[in-house]
């Protein structure tokens, strides 16, 4: 049996988040003791690689609980239920990379329109830009010079 701290040791992370999955019911000590210490068993470490293991490819709390909930039912779901998590999950991975580029495209547009000079911002092209709504692009000229 593992005291929290020790679990969290074995496992790379701190007794806060333990404590943070037991109260969001990914995990909860097998039993306390006397004293009232959390006492974990090896089941439980399982329990946590397997939510750090899920967590770190990006699955939310939400998604964890679920897969929990599958994992606890092996037999009685298939693995097209499980399957759909995994593809849910992958599904908005692949638009918040969307999103990510179109930010980045016109994060780059913007910055590409001013020329970072040291004059006063008055007639910066970026907040021009911004001001306007006029999508960033060579209608605006910093007046740098």
């Amino acid at each position: 049996m593992y005291r929290i701290g020790e679990l969290a040791k074995a496992c790379g992370v701190k007794a806060d988040t333990l404590r943070f999955y037991e109260k969001n019911s990914l995990i909860a000590p097998s039993i306390r003791s006397d004293a009232g210490y959390r006492l974990y068993s090896e089941e439980d470490r399982r329990r946590l690689e397997f939510i750090l293991r899920a967590k770190s490819v990006g699955f939310s709390l939400a998604d964890i609980g679920e897969l929990l909930d599958l994992d606890r039912n092996k037999a009685r779901v298939t693995c097209q239920e499980v399957k759909a998590v995994a593809d849910t999950k992958l599904e908005q991975v692949e638009e918040k990379i969307r999103e990510l580029t179109r930010f980045r495209e016109n994060l780059r547009e913007l910055s590409n329109i001013c020329c970072g000079g040291p004059r006063s911002a008055e007639h910066c092209a970026i907040l021009e830009t911004l001001e306007s709504g006029t999508p960033a692009g060579h209608e605006h000229h910093d007046h740098c010079a």
